[in-house]
């Protein structure tokens, strides 16, 4: 757990490639969840992190990012730089999904919500996920378990 009792996880992508996601499990409990058609990218990700300030009135907060391009980019390299006096960004390991606490969100969801389902839209596939995530959102000690899952030393 982070000092400020905060932890953030940024974007994955569905099992069809369809819609990408950020996801942040808080300390206090909290469960932010973004879809989007298509791919994230610069502006979203940004747009995001803008969504992130606001609702946290200039709070520190963590970040835990993987290795999307866009999340490295020098637009992005830039605009973080802006942001470090609330933002800390922590990178994890290239091909660590373990240390994701995102994952634990989408294994939950995929053993719930989003299991033995064929849909011909991805409107409806994000219609579950939202209610999976209503769901976890609700279960703090669900979403402190993602993080605990990683073993990382926040």
């Amino acid at each position: 757990m982070s000092p400020n009792g905060r932890s953030r996880t940024s974007r994955r992508r569905d099992d069809r490639g369809q819609a990408r996601r950020l996801s942040r499990p808080a300390g206090r409990g909290c469960l932010y969840f973004q879809t989007l058609d298509g791919n994230y990218n610069e502006d979203s990700l940004i747009d995001f992190i803008r969504d992130l300030r606001r609702h946290f009135c200039g709070e520190q907060v963590i970040l835990l990012w993987d290795g999307l391009p866009s999340h490295r980019s020098r637009m992005m390299t830039r605009f973080l730089a802006e942001q470090r006096h609330w933002l800390e960004v922590r990178r994890l390991p290239a091909y660590a999904p373990e240390l994701n606490p995102a994952e634990g969100l989408w294994s939950n969801l995929k053993s719930q919500e989003l299991a033995h389902r064929c849909e011909t839209h991805v409107q409806m596939v994000t219609i579950a996920a939202r209610q999976g995530a209503n769901r976890v959102r609700s279960q703090r000690s669900l979403l402190l378990g993602f993080l605990r899952h990683t073993g990382l030393p926040l």
